[in-house]
């Protein structure tokens, strides 16, 4: 084949990546507080801790 009939590909670069996003999506981020749910299971399990002392 002669260089006029070869195809040349052109792939374009891919879209460079913001590199801070990574980090800060496996950062755990939030509340200081404790879940509705441990501060429920917490005082059904003071609850029956009452309970067993009658």
């Amino acid at each position: 084949m002669t260089s006029a009939r070869k195809i040349k590909l052109k792939l374009k670069a891919p879209k460079p990546r913001n590199p801070l996003v990574a980090p800060a999506t496996q950062r755990k981020a939030g509340s200081h507080r404790k879940s509705e749910a441990s501060l429920r299971k917490k005082e059904n399990m003071a609850l029956k801790k009452q309970l067993l002392r009658i």
